[in-house]
């Protein structure tokens, strides 16, 4: 009897003297820039109480380095990123990014299945969109990227993103491709449909900030540009406007790195991280579209600011969903080599 109550208060003395067992954590990667610190507010701060988690925060506006070194080690340091889907197909496809377990994922339900891969969730969506100067063309500006190729009816300089994401697709549809036919990319088509629009494209583009200038300073008056960019040009009262008619969607997706030292944190915070409500207040805090759609039906985003969002339903049926299954393939690959060229070639 003396044994057992000396053993008790040993394991009561000693259970006094151990530390707490530390919370549960993840370190979470985004982008930098008014971006995290909008997704902070909007998402990261309620996640992380709503779980009861303490999610520190790095940034990498190119993760996909940084994922292939830490997964090389087989022991990384980050747990999940947000990143271009392609990374997360990618990496996927490499043995460095988690097969995701959709039924530990139930927020990911309301998602379109062309939104989702094996790797990846989608967190924000954006556009490459058709934008021109209203002056320019009055009542009847250009609609389509057939327009666009169309020199004679819409005379004007033209600007295009010096990268083959959503250019090569807006070349076929120029030719005549169906949206929902794009897939596997004809990419012989599209380079010779480029050959064609070439001579009149002014400026080939490599950042957001030089898009938003050219069109906001006249010097291009139609040109391919990322909504958010066009929408600030507008907002800023530039003589510009957009269609999301054939507009390109493409996305930013959570992925966790495989082997990441929280992974089961990890997966509950990306369930999290895509609830509605938390995705309903991304777009009042930076005009980005929510990756899930069901934030649309939370009454949280008023009806104005929905009409503005790529990811919004009746925005998001007029446009085609990038494909980052076939950028991330053998031909994908070929084309991002050939476009070197291409842009090259005088």
């Amino acid at each position: 009897m003396a044994s057992l109550l000396r053993n008790t208060v040993l394991a009561c003395l000693l259970g006094t003297a151990a530390p707490a067992l530390a919370a549960e954590q993840i370190t979470f990667v985004s982008q930098g820039g008014a971006y995290q610190q909008a997704q902070t507010v909007a998402i990261l701060d309620p996640a992380a109480k709503a779980l009861g988690i303490t999610i520190n925060q790095d940034s990498a506006p190119d993760a996909w380095p940084v994922i292939r070194t830490q997964g090389a080690t087989g022991k990384p340091t980050w747990d999940v990123v947000d990143t271009p889907t392609q990374d997360c197909v990618r990496g996927g496809k490499a043995n460095l990014i988690e097969k995701l377990d959709f039924s530990k994922i139930p927020n990911a339900a309301a998602i379109p299945a062309a939104y989702k891969t094996d790797y990846s969730v989608p967190y924000e969506f954006y556009s490459s969109v058709l934008a021109y100067n209203k002056s320019k063309y009055g009542k009847n500006p250009p609609q389509s990227w057939a327009d666009f190729w169309d020199v004679k009816k819409f005379p004007g300089a033209r600007a295009l993103r010096n990268h083959p994401f959503a250019t090569l697709e807006a070349a076929l549809m120029a030719d005549g491709v169906a949206p929902d036919k794009l897939y596997p990319l004809d990419v012989d088509r599209a380079f010779r449909k480029l050959e064609e629009i070439k001579p009149h494209i002014s400026v080939w583009w490599t950042s957001g900030g030089q898009s938003a200038q050219l069109i906001q300073g006249g010097e291009v008056d139609m040109e391919m540009i990322w909504n958010g960019r066009v929408s600030a040009v507008m907002e800023a009262g530039g003589e510009a406007d957009y269609t999301f008619n054939q507009g390109i969607l493409q996305n930013t997706s959570l992925c966790i790195l495989k082997n990441a030292p929280n992974l089961a944190t990890a997966v509950k915070f990306v369930n999290q991280a895509i609830d509605p409500k938390l995705q309903a207040n991304l777009p009042l805090n930076i005009p980005y579209g929510p990756g899930n759609p069901a934030a649309f039906d939370t009454g949280i985003i008023p009806a104005a600011l929905a009409a503005k969002l790529p990811s919004a339903p009746d925005n998001a049926k007029k446009q085609v969903v990038l494909s980052a299954e076939w950028w991330t393939s053998e031909a994908g690959d070929a084309a991002l080599k050939r476009w070197a060229e291409f842009v090259q070639k005088k």
